[in-house]
């Protein structure tokens, strides 16, 4: 048994505290509701275990689907003149989201209790993130909250669509690649070796190709443990200098260089960045609380964390936020100097969502023609070492031919 404080209201109005004994929240809950009680606060005392508060408290993970609806309803809810702890209340108990159902449940008692809003979200990070907060409470200060959760629920949606279709691209070409690779694993770890075996029988001298191949051939078949065990040991070593800020650094400034691909990469990370900062200013957030959310966005990017540290300390100590980040250098000119223009017309948070619309149409571009590119470079790949292959096996072949008609 667990001892739970209370705070409740009768149907007169009237409200009433006491503690009282329950196996876990959901039976304190049951039993004040039973007795007709609205529950105002419910929190267990220090004595008693976690269980479904703790739990609840702590968040689970919520897909970006559930956030999305999440915020549309609430928003509808409330322009439509439902009071906020109703909403949420409606919200939470039809979240076909077991984590949202949790985390709404305890954000309906914070708020009931006169907790604001982005307080109570601001307990559970693991489902509404510093983005969130930061959007909510820039909503309540300015009497905008319903207007605040549609672009929130926009953002989401857009960020959710950019991802879909990236993935999307990728997901043919990389389907592709591994049926690809596996026809070549067969020819190298089975047709190979007989064919090998055949001219060690004939004793014939072998051209360089063929014995090039027949030596990654027994490689791959007699010493495969030791090259899986190499990759995990290479895996293992790389994944902890990683870890590290000099190796995050050099991972994210390797992925900016490769050829054709660290572009794009690139350019989704100016395309959110650009987003986020427009919906966060249009919504009433300050520069500086704007970007230090931003921080937090890219907290695994360390190149654009770092960044955006140098353009926060610069805009504290009073210059521009065009002027910062032109300063602090990994945005194009294109993207500073539109900045600049919207920051002297007034208009930045237009500004902002003309250039990530730029954005977001450079990444269209490049996942239509990546898809149309990446399959005949695939297919012509694969089907050339596969011909290098067959080539390397049939030339001794040749030769024992001619031998055979002198």
């Amino acid at each position: 048994m667990a001892r739970y404080s209370y705070t409740v209201q009768d149907a007169k109005g009237e409200t009433a505290s006491g503690v009282f004994e329950a196996n876990d929240e959901n039976e304190a809950i049951e039993a004040l509701q039973g007795k007709g009680y609205f529950i105002l606060a419910l929190n267990a005392e220090k004595s008693a275990p976690a269980s479904a508060l703790g739990k609840a408290l702590g968040g689970r993970g919520v897909g970006t689907r559930d956030l999305v609806f999440f915020a549309e309803q609430l928003s509808t809810l409330l322009n439509g003149g439902v009071p906020l702890v109703r909403a949420l209340s409606l919200l939470g108990e039809h979240s076909s989201s077991k984590g949202l159902h949790d985390a709404l449940a305890q954000v309906t008692k914070d708020v009931a209790s006169g907790t604001a809003l982005y307080k109570a979200l601001e307990r559970h990070p693991k489902v509404f993130n510093t983005l969130w907060v930061s959007l909510v409470q820039a909503g309540e200060l300015g009497g905008q909250l319903p207007k605040v959760l549609k672009q929130i629920g926009a953002y989401l949606a857009a960020q959710a669509e950019l991802t879909g279709k990236v993935v999307t691209a990728l997901a043919y070409p990389s389907v592709l690649a591994c049926m690809s690779l596996g026809v070549l694993a067969f020819f190298i770890i089975k047709i190979v070796p007989v064919f090998s075996g055949i001219f060690k029988s004939f004793r014939v001298k072998l051209p360089p190709l063929t014995i090039l191949i027949i030596g990654v051939s027994n490689l791959v078949v007699h010493h495969l443990w030791a090259l899986v065990f190499a990759g995990a040991a290479a895996w293992i070593a790389w994944e902890a200098y990683a870890s590290t800020d000099a190796g995050k650094t050099a991972k994210w400034r390797l992925i900016f260089a490769v050829p054709f691909f660290g572009e794009f990469i690139h350019n989704v990370m100016i395309e959110r960045l650009l987003t986020t900062l427009s919906t966060l200013i249009e919504s009433g957030v300050s520069i500086l609380n704007a970007i230090a959310v931003l921080e937090g966005v890219f907290g695994g990017n360390i190149l654009f964390a770092a960044m955006l540290r140098q353009v926060r300390d610069d805009v504290a100590g009073g210059k521009s936020i065009s002027a910062a980040f032109r300063r602090a250098g990994q945005l194009p000119p294109l993207v500073t100097e539109m900045m600049f223009m919207g920051e002297e017309s007034g208009r930045l948070p237009d500004m902002l969502a003309t250039l990530s619309v730029f954005y977001r149409e450079q990444i269209d571009q490049f996942t239509r023609r990546f898809t149309a590119i990446i399959d005949p470079i695939l297919v012509v790949g694969i089907g050339g070492l596969v011909g290098v292959i067959v080539l390397a096996v049939f030339l001794p072949i040749f030769k024992l031919s001619t031998m055979g008609a002198h």
